[in-house]
Formats: C-alpha cells, structure tokens, sequence
C-alpha cells in the first residue's frame, strides 16, 4: 500500500469505520423508486449510480463503447469487457469522487441524481450466476467434520491434501441479503432407526464462506492456470451456504449433498474487486505434500478479510458467536479455479465458486454451528441468555467482512437472512 493510496480521501464523507471508503468502491445492481436495475457502485451512505454518471458524459474514454452496460439489470455485460475495462472504471471513479475533484459540483447537482442516499436503495442480484460450485477448501473445517464423523487420528480424507475438493450446487436458489429462507423438509434417519422419516430439518446450519464472481469465459476445452486466474476472477462477496446437516448425513453417500443445500444460499450484494483487495494479499499456508504441478501458485494467493458470524433470535439482541478469517484456507481461488478448468470444463461469466466454510484453528473461529456446538455436544449461550446446537426458526444470522491496514478499510456490507418455519405438506 503506498502512501499516495493511504492519503487517498472522497468529497463523500465516511466514518473510519465505514465499509466503503473511495478505496473499496464495489459494484453491484441498485433500484430506486420503481426505477429499472442497474449498476452503481457506492462510497459512504450514497450508492452512486453509473448510469446516470455515464449521462454525464463522465465515463467516456476508458474503453467502453456500448453505454448500454450501466443500464443492464445485472453486471454481466460489464463485468464482460475485461479487466483493463473493471480497472480503468474504477480508476476514474476515484478520480470522479477524490477530494478536490473539479466535478464535485457537476456531480452533486446533476438532473438525474448520480448520488442516492442508501436509504432510498433496493439491492439486486448482481449478476446472472449461470453454474456454481461450492468448494471444501478449509483444512480446519475439513478436519473438524472428519473427527466428528470418521475418525479423529485420521480426520482428513486422503485426496483432500492433494485436490480442491468440490462439488457442482444449485445456482438458481442463490439469492441476495435480506431474503428469509424456509427450513428446508426432506428425509433424515436416526442412528436408532432402521428406516427413515420425512420432514423439517432439526440440524439447520450457517456455512461461513467466501465466493468469487468469474469475470472471463472460456471455451470448452481451455485450462485456466493458477498464474492466469487472476485475469479471470471479477471479485468477492460473502456467502451464506445454508446446509440441513440431518439431511445431509442421511443423503450425501454416494454422490454428495442435495437437498441438504439447494434450498437456498444467500449473498452479500456489493462485489469487491480483486483491485481493491490487493493491498490485503497474504501468503496461502503451507501446502504439505507439494501440489502436483498445476496446483502450484506463486505468490500470495490470500487474503487478510476478517470474517464475523452474528445471530440474532426473534425479539432478541444480537450475539457475535464467531470471528475467522479469509487467510484460513489451504487451497486459494486462484487453485480452486484451475482445478475447476484443468478437465477442460467452461466457465461463464458470473458463475461463482464459493470456498467453502472457513473454519479457523480455534473453537471461537470456527465458521459453522455443527463445529462451534461440536454436533450439538457443547450449546453455545447468546446473549439472552437462550443457547444453541443448531438455527432455530425466526434466527437470523448476518455476515459482515473486511480488511483494514494503515488506516483504510474495505468491507464487504451485511449478508443477512431470517430462517422461517417449513411451509407445505
């Protein structure tokens, strides 16, 4: 991070605290009063909005032709025109809103407002997510279900130290903050039990994770390299993969999870730029046995983005009841993604790849309930007073990230949702 960037302060004014400083500036889809969807990106309280910024005559120059891309219901098209494209819009969007900027006044009394007070913002699904892909990336969280479920001197499998472990999820039950979530129903069977039963799940459960948005698409048959998935990958945002764990265990031999997670997994709205996390890389762990040759990346494939889980009960106050960290997982995107593309397998445009839950190395960062209740053995306490094993009906349960150094700040927003009884027969 250099200095010039350290010093680098908006017209806009924003708390220290605040998650979107003119260092983030994130983009993701907004809608106003009825209005249509479209992009804007945001400092402070005020989403900006690039349509309207685009009125202005403001955004020419910087390789982008069809200024029909600020008025899409999604970022797709944008995110379409490449990185040279994402990195010199935001470039001059921190031009447009830096202090001193000679288009303060142009820009505040504009007759489209280019800037709406959040208050007055509907978030939308930033982008058209085509396929999805849920990752097991965490060795922590990977060895705490090996020690609950298999056994506890061999906890990891043995291919997980060698692959990022995956599988192919559910894109169109993705959804964004804010959206409550029906307690899924499906068949479970109890240890005691020779046959199963149907009905609500009794294990609902959070999964903690991070996915990226791909920014580039490949033809069927092309390898993405963990040197070129850089150029590949648009940016983040938290994910909640909600899971139904007594669903799960009863369904996922042979083939894996099913209807214990297509019910529904939720995001945060704004997507961080790989750009504006730069300055918060860190080295990945340590990989022991050495990854095979495609596996292998230089460099620092993490990043330093605090995680924090919080639940709220109905009617009740809110607790923090866990605090892990992005720099948690042994295999980084850019393995995931070359892993993903090493069979020759395309990848679209606003497909994600979540990372999995990113467990941390201690109980009070573990980033699910069925590993910081150890399966229901050890409740945890809210602040009420009430304790948990797993999300009970009316829980919410927010995620809020972000990433601070020598003063700057760049934060992810909340990703929310509220877990409603079961509905239907």
């Amino acid at each position: 991070m250099t200095d010039n960037q350290a010093e680098l302060r908006s017209w806009i004014e924003t708390l220290p605290e605040c998650d979107f400083s003119i260092h983030n500036l994130p983009f993701g889809i907004i809608q106003t009063d009825g209005a249509h969807p479209r992009p804007a990106t945001r400092i402070g309280e005020y989403a900006i909005d690039l349509q309207a910024l685009a009125n202005l005559h403001l955004l020419y120059g910087i390789g982008i032709s069809d200024f029909e891309v600020f008025s899409a219901p999604v970022l797709n098209p944008l995110i379409s025109l490449g990185r040279p494209v994402w990195r010199a819009l935001r470039q001059r969007l921190s031009e447009l809103f830096a202090a001193g900027s000679a288009h303060e006044e142009v820009i505040r009394f504009a007759r489209q407002p280019v800037l709406i007070p959040m208050k007055r913002v509907e978030m939308r699904m930033p982008v058209t997510v085509g396929d999805y892909t849920d990752f097991y990336s965490s060795i922590e969280h990977a060895s705490n279900l090996g020690k609950m479920f298999r056994n506890p001197e061999q906890a990891l499998l043995p291919n997980w130290r060698h692959i990022p472990v995956g599988y192919h999820g559910r894109s169109s039950s993705i959804v964004i903050t804010g959206t409550d979530i029906h307690r899924p129903k499906g068949q479970t069977k109890a240890h005691d039990k020779d046959l199963p039963d149907f009905g609500p799940s009794r294990e609902m459960d959070f999964e903690l994770e991070v996915a990226y948005i791909v920014g580039k698409e490949t033809v069927l048959g092309k390898r993405v390299s963990t040197s070129e998935a850089e150029e590949h990958i648009f940016g983040l945002v938290l994910f909640n993969d909600l899971s139904a764990r007594d669903i799960q265990r009863w369904e996922y031999v042979p083939l894996g999870p099913f209807l214990s997670k297509n019910f529904g997994s939720v995001i945060s709205p704004w997507i961080v730029t790989l750009d504006a996390l730069e300055p918060f890389r860190v080295p990945t762990p340590d990989q022991i046995p050495e990854p095979l040759p495609y596996l292998k990346y230089e460099g620092k494939g993490n990043f330093d983005i605090m995680l924090e889980v919080y639940l709220k009960p109905e009617n009740g106050p809110v607790s923090l009841i866990s605090r892990s960290n992005h720099n948690n997982l042994y295999w980084n995107i850019f393995q995931q993604l070359a892993h993903h593309t090493v069979n020759g397998c395309n990848i679209r445009v606003g497909d994600m790849g979540a990372s999995g839950t990113i467990s941390g190395p201690t109980p009070d960062s573990f980033g699910s309930m069925i590993e910081l209740a150890w399966k229901g053995t050890q409740p945890i306490t809210l602040a009420d007073g009430s304790t948990r094993t797993f999300i009970e009906d009316g829980d919410t349960i927010i995620f809020k990230a972000y990433a601070a150094k020598n003063g700057i700040r760049i934060g992810f927003g909340e990703c929310m949702t509220k877990i409603l009884p079961a509905t239907g027969n």
